[in-house]
């Protein structure tokens, strides 16, 4: 379904990107504040099992306290939190203490601005351009996560699950069969893997996040892109990696988040993903 504005898709984009500026802001307080949070209800969950008393604390939302800057701790003004201008403006430093502003910020914001840009421009207002954003902040927010903590959270993996099947009720993406074989060959695969290689080495490859990831994966695109997904993220992790030991100097012992891959490699397949199939079976005329 889409709705008709009389507006020309070049300014639809332009709002979208407006749009995901604002929101991108949101997502930051996302990436940042729910394994905060999560480790604060995990925490509380801990001592109250173990009959101890709780720990005076103020507990973190994604709402309270209000931001502040993690150097000085002086409220940041509303006229210095303008997503990405703001950024641009202080020259990438707290207006009271100069200390330097991560570049997480404005590029979350950037890169969320940019796909709701694209989505608008390329499906006008639709279910396909809501669903897309959707899925992709979801990606965005758990590629954030996953980079800090080493974290997939269930909050935000369990529900890509079922809100992808549930897209695909009517098959807007891939028929509904599809979607939840998917779902079950993503898990299942990375399931798989990750017990041959504890079995082999006696070792943890992987989290049980992104058996989660991979199946909300499948949901959303089917089975058949699966092999594309895990081709292109286990190639990309492990360039990323032989890099890091070669030119970083990285500890071979040091685990990598695997999830910034799987997203990456899912965003591709569900933008791009028929062009990229079609394009490999002409090369080989199959």
């Amino acid at each position: 379904m889409e709705i008709e504005l009389g507006i020309s898709q070049t300014a639809l984009a332009a709002i979208g990107l407006l749009f995901g500026l604002l929101f991108g802001s949101f997502l930051n307080v996302v990436i940042l504040r729910l394994p905060v949070q999560l480790k604060g209800d995990w925490r509380r969950d801990s001592r109250d099992f173990l009959g101890l008393e709780p720990e005076p604390e103020q507990p973190v939302t994604l709402a309270q306290p209000a931001s502040r800057c993690p150097s000085c701790h002086e409220a940041i003004k509303p006229q210095h939190n303008i997503p990405l201008f703001s950024y641009l403006f202080l020259k990438g430093r707290c207006k009271s203490c100069a200390a330097p502003i991560s570049v997480q910020y404005p590029l979350v914001e950037l890169i969320a601005g940019l796909l709701a840009a694209y989505f608008i421009y390329q499906y006008g207002l639709s279910s396909q351009s809501f669903y897309g954003l959707v899925f992709s902040y979801a990606l965005l927010v758990l590629t954030g996560i996953d980079l800090h903590e080493k974290l997939l959270p269930d909050q935000i993996t369990l529900p890509l699950i079922w809100l992808g099947l549930f897209a695909n009720l009517n098959g807007n993406f891939v028929s509904l069969n599809d979607a939840v074989i998917g779902a079950i060959a993503g898990y299942l695969s990375l399931w798989s893997v990750f017990w041959a290689f504890k079995l082999i080495t006696g070792k943890e490859g992987m989290g049980y996040g992104d058996f989660k990831l991979l199946a909300a994966l499948g949901a959303w695109m089917g089975w058949q892109m699966l092999p594309m997904i895990i081709l292109l993220s286990t190639a990309a992790g492990a360039l990323v990696g032989i890099a890091g030991i070669l030119l970083a100097g990285r500890d071979r012992e040091m685990p990598i988040a695997f999830g910034p891959f799987l997203a990456s490699a899912g965003w591709i397949a569900f933008v791009w993903g028929d062009a990229i199939l079609s394009g490999y079976l002409r090369l080989f005329n199959f």
